[in-house]
């Protein structure tokens, strides 16, 4: 097995930044959607029905057929990657968006009222009581998000988005173990790499300084 590794190194390299390519895009787009949506959310009760409604409700939808409903849209469907990203990015907005709202919601009213009486204004309480507080929840979020993405990554290989799933559909019509383990457990190890960073940075967040 190491022996084919090696041999391949070259194909299963290329394939790992396809994936880390379509994973990484994804998750600066999800994130510059899913936390302002967030705070929306926090601030507009009557936005979070159907903002985290419609965010589950994509959560639900299996991933190849959310790929299938998207192929016939035009811009995207002209490209296999942007197809992958998007629903890439769909999967991402629940656990970024409820836990942005979570975090913000969970802050002590105590604290939100003694800013406001120290002559804070929304954007002052935000960007320096609200965000800073909630940014443990904040992290979880894109740390589920991130793991999530890495895994759901693999199936865009089944529209020609690329990436280590490539290897996994390979070796599945080949029924050749090797090519399904050179795919998979790259794939196992970056979602593994990604959870402990991830988790790294919300711990550090969440230790009192």
């Amino acid at each position: 097995m190491l022996n084919f590794f090696y041999r391949n190194r070259g194909q299963i390299l290329t394939l790992t930044w396809e994936h880390l390519w379509l994973v990484g895009v994804a998750m600066l787009i999800a994130i510059l959607v899913g936390v302002p949506l967030g705070i929306l959310v926090s601030r507009r009760a009557w936005l979070r029905k159907p903002v985290l409604g419609s965010t589950n409700v994509l959560q639900t939808i299996p991933s190849l057929a959310l790929f299938g409903f998207l192929l016939p849209a035009p811009w995207l469907g002209e490209r296999a990657d942007r197809l992958a990203i998007v629903a890439l990015v769909f999967y991402a907005l629940l656990p970024i968006v409820r836990n942005t709202y979570t975090g913000i919601l969970g802050i002590d009213p105590a604290v939100r009222e003694s800013a406001i009486g120290m002559g804070m204004t929304d954007r002052d309480l935000l960007l320096r009581i609200e965000l800073p507080l909630s940014a443990p929840f904040i992290v979880a979020g894109i740390r589920i998000a991130t793991v999530t993405a890495v895994g759901v990554a693999t199936i865009a290989a089944a529209i020609g988005a690329g990436g280590l799933g490539e290897l996994i559909f390979r070796g599945v019509a080949m029924v050749n173990d090797q090519l399904i383990l050179a795919g998979a457990v790259p794939a196992a190890l970056l979602a593994l790499f990604a959870d402990l960073a991830l988790g790294f940075a919300e711990k550090r967040l969440r230790t009192p300084r």
